[in-house]
């Protein structure tokens, strides 16, 4: 996990509302905060965190980690933002990215050629976090003389039924 300021600022939040919970139970500031400094991980992550995970889009990042890409690819969303930002793919062969990502998912479509396009590839982040979320996330990996040049990350709605 990533500690990002919006994290460090929910979790003081939390750890002065728990402190002021304590507070009202005992008096002995030192036991108010050894409880509370125990507490507060707690609730952050049992209470806090669904909660602003339900009405947000807020989701924690983790650092981006190939086998974790391949393994649980639940996970994807969550590393992809440190993936783009840190630039770790730019200039990587095709093989390089393989090795990385595993094999393309999908190729984008050529309208000019009518096919495939060798030089797009594309995979699926899944769901972004959150309750009332109907879009996948993808990104593209565009290649230039057999090296990466651009990612991209774009939204698809989610078929849910084989029919749409």
């Amino acid at each position: 996990m990533i500690i990002t300021i919006p994290l460090v600022i929910t979790m003081l939040i939390t750890f002065v509302l728990v402190f002021l919970f304590v507070k009202t139970i005992d008096k002995r500031l030192w036991l108010t905060f050894l409880v509370s400094a125990v507490l507060t991980p707690l609730v952050y992550f049992y209470a806090v965190y669904p909660m602003i995970n339900i009405f947000s889009n807020y989701h924690h990042e983790k650092y981006f980690s190939s086998e974790l890409w391949q393994d649980k690819p639940s996970l994807r969303y969550e590393l992809s933002d440190d993936m783009i930002t840190s630039e770790i793919l730019v200039g990587q062969s095709k093989t390089a990215i393989e090795s990385l990502l595993g094999k393309h998912e999908w190729l984008s479509w050529d309208d000019s050629n009518k096919d495939y396009n060798n030089n797009k590839w594309n995979y699926g982040l899944g769901l972004e976090p959150g309750a009332f979320n109907t879009e996948k996330g993808c990104v593209e990996l565009s290649f230039k003389n057999n090296k990466v040049v651009d990612l991209r990350i774009y939204k698809e709605e989610q078929k849910l039924d084989a029919k749409e």
